[in-house]
């Protein structure tokens, strides 16, 4: 699995803020066909480490996926399209308070997603950069693996740290976990 870190967000507006997007629905299914088929990039990540927030900057709209305060509110699979793709919000795993079953449900939910989705052309996996990986971390990261898709690591709440706290988290994430640094 190839990925880069990265201690800061980027310094220039993305460039899917300019582009319409559009909330399609949620599914339990992950063989869901969805229509038009357009690639997808799926994001993944432990309940508590900002999936929807990070959606939401990237294309410059607050209220397209829902934050919340508790984590563990995804549940399904949210997909939002643009007009050449489709951006995927998979549940989290991990800190939810959900049931042990429901905890497994989101857990098929993800093999199943990474193994059927033939127009999956990319995985953003989202970690909290303040905390070595968990267990949990650790099983995603060998699933996103097996799966042989393009991974993405995308280091977040470097927010809540300083400057030097961010660089030094950054490169303890990156080596954790044999990632490429940029």
């Amino acid at each position: 699995m190839s990925g880069r870190s990265s201690a800061s967000p980027p310094l220039r507006p993305s460039a899917l803020a300019s582009l319409p997007i559009e909330f399609i629905g949620s599914w339990p299914d992950p063989s869901t066909p969805l229509d038009p088929p357009l690639s997808e990039v799926a994001f993944v990540g432990r309940s508590n480490v900002g999936k929807s927030s990070l959606l939401n900057a990237l294309v410059a709209r607050k209220g397209l996926a829902r934050v919340s305060g508790t984590p563990g509110k995804t549940r399904l699979m949210n997909v939002f399209r643009l007009p050449t793709f489709y951006l995927v919000d998979l549940p989290g795993y991990g800190y939810a308070k959900a049931s042990h079953s429901e905890r497994l449900g989101f857990r098929k939910l993800l093999d199943a997603y990474l193994a059927k989705r033939e127009h999956l052309v990319g995985v953003v996996w989202l970690l909290d950069i303040r905390h070595p990986p968990s267990a949990e971390d650790r099983v995603v990261q060998e699933v996103l693996i097996g799966s042989g898709r393009p991974v993405l690591a995308v280091l977040t709440k470097g927010d809540k740290l300083t400057r030097t706290q961010r660089l030094k988290a950054a490169a303890e994430r990156a080596t954790e976990l044999g990632l490429e640094r940029s």
